[in-house]
């Protein structure tokens, strides 16, 4: 089955006919290329995203961080550091590290199995369009990786005043962080779009 893509270089509207796995296309006109086919795409991907989802778990069930201060200890998990982000007169910004740390991680896994697992069997759960659009979205407003970096800077200061102990969810949240990024980055959504096509 061939689509249609327009080339981001010269904006050429060309069909591109099924490809074999890492096969390319390049444009007719400028030589860019259009599409890459991923090897394996839907098993890398479906892999890499339940180990995000076993990550995703630990990272908001286990201690995050305990600072350990004159004999005394304070261990504290993910969602306890954004209700005291609220308590403390900060629901916008306890709001933003709720969305892009908690929710829109899940959304993102959950609705990649949605449409992956199904397209596996050889067959389109409903609404999966709507749904793997939505992803592509989600995406673009997860920020582990920036929401890391704050911890990292907090990290440097609060270790000025206090012993601080890394707990298995923070680990468990770089782990995540990588396990998202390295299933982002086997979607092969040509592919994707391409089967769904088939199936509707």
């Amino acid at each position: 089955m061939s689509s249609r893509i327009a080339c981001h270089e010269c904006d050429l509207l060309q069909i591109i006919p099924a490809l074999p796995e890492k096969a390319s296309a390049r444009c007719v006109r400028c030589g860019a290329v259009l599409y890459r086919r991923k090897p394996n795409s839907i098993n890398r991907t479906l892999a890499w995203t339940f180990t995000g989802l076993i990550f995703f778990v630990l990272a908001n069930c286990l201690p995050f961080l305990a600072m350990k201060s004159g004999g005394f200890v304070q261990e504290t998990k993910l969602v306890t550091g954004i209700i005291q982000l609220f308590k403390q007169g900060l629901p916008g910004v306890s709001a933003l590290v709720m969305l892009t740390c908690v929710i829109f991680p899940l959304l993102d896994m959950a609705g990649t199995l949605y449409v992956l697992l199904p397209l596996k069997l050889n067959r389109a759960p409903r609404g999966a369009p709507r749904v793997f659009r939505l992803i592509q979205h989600i995406r673009l407003w997860g920020m582990v990786e920036i929401f890391m970096l704050g911890i990292l800077v907090a990290l440097v200061k609060l270790a000025k005043m206090a012993e601080i102990i890394p707990g298995l969810a923070l680990y468990s949240f770089i782990a995540l962080m990588f396990a998202i990024a390295a299933a982002a980055n086997n979607l092969d959504s040509h592919l994707i779009w391409e089967k769904l096509g088939r199936k509707i």
